[in-house]
């Protein structure tokens, strides 16, 4: 699937939606491998995958995620996972990362993946960050040189079902000067509360580390509570928060009354994490016409729009912006808010973040404008 499938209109076309400067904080490198080099990567470590051809094996994705189902995606995971097992590995699908993002328009990425699942073959958790921080590196050194100024910051994901919390927490704690930004809890959230990490979350918040928490996905209030409980200061998804909302039936938005959860979100502008293609897929909405995203941005809460996963929903930043534009009536001022929320909420230091708004992000939408 391409984004030129979509015709946003006159004014946002899918070249000027493509040329927008964007910035995406929720996506899994793990999730977003290309077709054609997770074939060749099966090929050398001897993974069989479900398609050999890379077209027929982007479909696969897509269709085998497309259950309704959080886990029955994350089952997905499992050849993506297989073939990220070496340095070379790794490196490379970190690069094509980058490379991709950069050439879509993304000038701030926050990229996420889980250490621990790459140690089937020997490496170190300290091996693993080095090889995907060097690919990294490497993308964006090589985008620079097309062209294309993008800034990647790394967050480490601990699964949820498992018991390493600590050890990455720790781990993200060595690399913060080294391109780590900030943590995270991925995998099944239902059954797995935030709560259940509280030792890793208790030494982050210690050391003053930045930290973001799937929830309001798969789970609702309670997951989304957890997490705050824990210190997130974004939350992944969150679009379940529209359930502690109630909304009017036939009056105007403005009368909805938030639930004691939904205000504290709200009153301090904690930022969601949605992803609008993947949460079709995982059954928490069920079109972008009527994606809790515009109603939770309506009512006046920080929604960011994200990929999650690039490879598995057969998506780009591009793309969900068209579907936005195209379904759900999204406007450039939409479009230029919901990136200035979240380039100011990256966990990239504050210089940073001003130098990517100032230099990019303004004048790129300015130039939209004046053209």
């Amino acid at each position: 699937m391409t984004d030129d499938v979509f015709e946003p209109g006159p004014d946002l076309t899918p070249a000027t939606i493509r040329a927008l400067p964007k910035v995406v904080l929720h996506d899994h490198l793990d999730g977003g491998l290309r077709p054609a080099t997770l074939v060749e990567l099966a090929e050398d470590a001897g993974h069989t995958l479900p398609e050999t051809d890379p077209d027929a094996l982007a479909t696969w994705f897509v269709t085998a995620a497309d259950s309704g189902s959080l886990e029955r995606y994350l089952e997905t995971f499992a050849h993506t996972t297989a073939v990220m097992q070496t340095p070379e590995a790794l490196r490379r699908v970190a690069r094509d990362a980058v490379m991709d993002l950069a050439a879509d328009g993304v000038v701030y990425a926050e990229q996420r993946f889980a250490p621990e699942q790459h140690l089937e073959q020997g490496l170190t958790l300290q091996q693993v960050v080095d090889a995907v921080q060097q690919g990294f590196d490497d993308g964006v050194a090589e985008a620079e040189s097309n062209g294309c100024t993008i800034t990647v910051g790394t967050l480490l994901c601990a699964m949820r079902q498992a018991d390493n919390a600590p050890a990455i927490a720790r781990l993200a704690l060595e690399n913060r000067d080294r391109g780590v930004v900030g943590f995270d809890i991925a995998g099944p959230e239902l059954g797995f509360p935030a709560g259940r990490h509280r030792e890793a979350f208790e030494l982050l918040r210690a050391e003053s580390f930045p930290v973001t928490v799937h929830a309001g996905e798969a789970d609702g209030a309670e997951s989304i509570w957890g997490a705050l409980q824990v210190g997130a200061l974004r939350l992944g998804h969150g679009i379940r928060l529209l359930e502690d909302v109630e909304l009017p039936e036939h009056e105007p938005l403005s009368h909805a009354r938030p639930g004691r959860l939904a205000q504290w979100v709200l009153d301090r502008q904690i930022p969601l994490e949605v992803a609008p293609s993947s949460n079709l897929q995982t059954g928490g909405a069920a079109s972008i016409a009527t994606h809790p995203i515009t109603t939770l941005r309506d009512l006046g809460f920080a929604v960011t729009v994200n990929t999650d996963n690039r490879l598995v929903s057969a998506t780009s930043m591009s793309r969900e912006f068209s579907l936005l534009v195209a379904e759900a009536d999204w406007t450039l001022d939409d479009l230029e808010a919901a990136t200035l929320v979240a380039a100011w909420n990256g966990f990239a230091h504050r210089d940073v973040l001003m130098r990517i708004v100032a230099e990019q992000i303004l004048p790129g939408y300015e130039a939209v404008r004046a053209g």
